[in-house]
């Protein structure tokens, strides 16, 4: 048994069972409190009156008081134990007179009060109490509070809350009981999952490490995108490492009560101290840890204080050998700098986004519990979903499950996985929306523009689908998926991206002479996008290499609150007239691509307004002014079938809103 650790023990059948500390302090305070409520009981039994003290007098005093006539009230109690007369003077005092009540007193006084003399007498006279009569009137009310009681602080004691103990740590221990998380569970994250297999040998064999001087990290700091798996990441350590594992999140520190957060840190901290080696996971660690002093008219106190305690906790001049931190957050750039020095978090991970081989283990993590066909190709699947997330790639497994139970089959098929991609891409359908013929012929040309301009650049992201079903907030959306995970950006491909943003306007302008608010979207997203070369990028020649506008970051609202204006009023002139050249430009490339090519773009119009969603292949053959096969018609009550000649899902990769693609939405 670990010195310092208080155990008790309860026998039991089987032998005795240890019974932890907190235990004993939540049976020690239900005690304490009891005797306080019995205490208040007594008070409340022999002051009767409210606490009021009454003068004792004697028979002398007594029999003077009545023949002066300065007795308002009296009261007498004619009990077989004790006999007692209580009464109030004119001047409101009270007094009481304890004895024998002689037969000469007892007339004197009824006299008195028949004369009207008293105003207020009257006679108690109680039996002698049986013994059920005791206990029924002193233990029963007793017995009843004790229950009421232990309800109350059963109550109080259950579940997370612990209304009693706000100082206390609330940090969960991962036990048996726990679905156990191993590193098998976790893919995508190699180099991460190295990092830490560091500490979890370290946690096995303390001497390989130590016997050379080395000092194993105090804390690991997890960095990354929301759903990369971070959190798995930590289960996975405690899985592997077969050591206690406490978990906590942040904002479960803070409290509105002053000094709550600092408290449950130490407390946090002496559990793992009692039980090291041990690890530590604090969840979305920026919600404590946030830069001191960055707040919005003065810090939050409370916060503070409680970032100043772990501070101390993880390296002050108390050592918490044996207990390592880790923590997550995807907002690194918020963390006080304290906190993120050598010797609290030595290490950071980080971990991004998968690559494509990174997304394939994560898929075949995912689709273990889910029954598939044959012709699933995961390493498909993977290609075709670049940006994916590992939460996304099983939010895709999720619905392709859920849309081959709609279909009552027995298995997902490759059918489903396309069919799921499209709905998180770029939404459901809504074929329940009424479109008139107008408006659907405007949105025809006006997707068959950009997947026209999108397909004759060259250099451009392959066109992956045109649709005119209306998906999401969109009526049509046109998606190209780039052939492989794209980490930068050229000043050709952003031009070439303004020039396809602006294709469904030019080919609306064309084919009709007006423009529409389709565009809307397509015009912002190619005025941001110059303003973003021109500014961030240095890809305009006349501006030259520079950065223009300081992001005005608050820090304690973590996030980019505006930016501040550092150049002056001739330089924001001619980043103006830069933007305006730049959109130009792609609109005029959009503009001499489609007229060159008006028969091809009435071609896709037609093919859609037949069709309504076309894919890569069925795009080229429009383009070649080859034929489509006919359409599918779905069978009633069961929902459509893809109108496609063969699959040709993952022949691109994935766009759409991710980063590294795009879609470009008729609003």
């Amino acid at each position: 048994m670990r010195a310092g650790a208080a155990w008790i023990f309860r026998f039991t059948d089987s032998g005795h069972v240890p019974v932890c500390e907190p235990e004993v302090r939540q049976y020690k305070t239900a005690a304490i409190l009891l005797v306080f409520v019995i205490v208040i009981i007594f008070i409340l039994r022999i002051f009767p009156n409210g606490g009021a003290a009454a003068d004792e007098k004697s028979w002398g005093e007594f029999a003077k008081l009545l023949e002066t006539g300065q007795i308002t009230s009296l009261t007498v109690d004619l009990g077989e134990d004790h006999e007692e007369i209580r009464g109030v003077l004119k001047d409101e005092r009270r007094f009481q007179v304890i004895g024998p009540i002689s037969e000469r007193m007892h007339e004197q006084i009824t006299t008195l009060a028949r004369d009207g003399k008293i105003a207020d007498v009257k006679f108690l006279r109680k039996d002698k109490d049986s013994f059920l009569q005791v206990v029924l009137v002193q233990l029963v009310p007793l017995l009843f509070l004790f229950v009421l009681f232990y309800i109350f602080m059963r109550q109080l004691q259950s579940g997370g809350g612990k209304a009693m103990s706000f100082g206390k740590s609330r940090a969960k221990l991962l036990n048996e009981s726990h679905k156990k998380v191993t590193f098998d569970d976790v893919a995508g994250c190699e180099e991460a999952k190295d990092e830490l297999q560091e500490i979890i040998q370290f946690l096995r064999d303390p001497k390989k490490y130590t016997k050379l001087g080395g000092r194993i990290p105090k804390g690991v700091l997890l960095m990354g995108p929301p759903g990369t798996g971070k959190t798995l990441l930590a289960r996975g350590v405690a899985g592997e490492a077969g050591v206690p594992f406490y978990s906590i999140s942040g904002s479960d520190f803070v409290e509105m009560f002053v000094g709550v957060g600092a408290s449950r840190v130490r407390d946090l901290f002496e559990q793992g101290k009692k039980s090291a080696p041990c690890i530590i996971f604090i969840d979305e660690i920026d919600a404590v840890g946030r830069h001191r002093g960055a707040g919005l008219g003065g810090g939050h106190d409370e916060r503070e204080q409680t970032l100043n305690q772990l501070l101390v906790e993880m390296d002050g001049f108390e050592s918490n050998e044996g207990v390592i931190l880790i923590a997550a957050t995807n907002r690194p750039d918020v963390l006080d700098p304290a906190l993120l020095r050598p010797g609290r978090f030595d290490r950071r991970v980080v971990v991004n986004r998968p690559d494509v081989k990174g997304r394939e283990e994560i898929l075949r993590v995912h689709t273990r519990r889910v029954p598939v066909d044959g012709d699933v190709d995961v390493s498909t699947i993977a290609r075709g979903t670049p940006g994916f997330s590992g939460a996304d790639l099983e939010n895709l497994v999720n619905e392709a499950a859920l849309l081959a139970a709609r279909r009552d089959q027995e298995v997902v098929t490759m059918e489903d996985f396309e069919a799921a991609k499209d709905k998180v891409l770029m939404g459901a359908e809504r074929r329940s929306m009424i479109i008139s013929d107008s408006e659907k012929r405007t949105t025809a040309y006006h997707e068959a523009g950009h997947a026209l301009v999108a397909r004759l650049l060259p250099g451009a992201d392959p066109v992956h689908k045109v649709t005119i079903i209306p998906r999401g907030r969109a009526l049509g959306v046109t998606q190209q998926l780039p052939t492989e995970d794209r980490l930068s950006m050229s000043r050709d491909y952003a031009e070439m991206r303004i020039a396809i943003l602006m294709g469904g306007r030019v080919a609306e302008e064309i084919v009709f002479q007006q423009v529409t608010t389709g565009a809307g979207n397509d015009l912002e997203n190619a005025t941001d996008l110059a303003r973003r070369m021109v500014c961030e990028w240095g890809m305009s020649e006349k501006m030259g290499p520079l950065t223009f506008g300081k992001k005005d970051e608050q820090v304690f609202l973590g996030r980019e609150f505006g930016q501040q204006r550092d150049y002056s009023e001739q330089t924001a002139i001619d980043i103006d007239a830069e933007v305006r050249r730049i959109v130009t430009t792609g609109y005029e490339l959009a503009r001499k691509l489609v007229a060159d090519n008006i028969d091809k773009l009435k071609a896709l119009a037609e093919a859609l307004l037949e069709y309504e969603s076309l894919d890569a292949e069925q795009v080229d053959l429009v383009i070649r002014g080859d034929k489509l096969p006919p359409v599918v018609k779905p069978t009633p009550g069961k929902l459509p079938t893809m109108r496609k000649p063969k699959s040709v899902f993952g022949t691109h990769e994935k766009g759409g809103v991710l980063p590294g693609s795009k879609a470009s939405e008729s609003a």
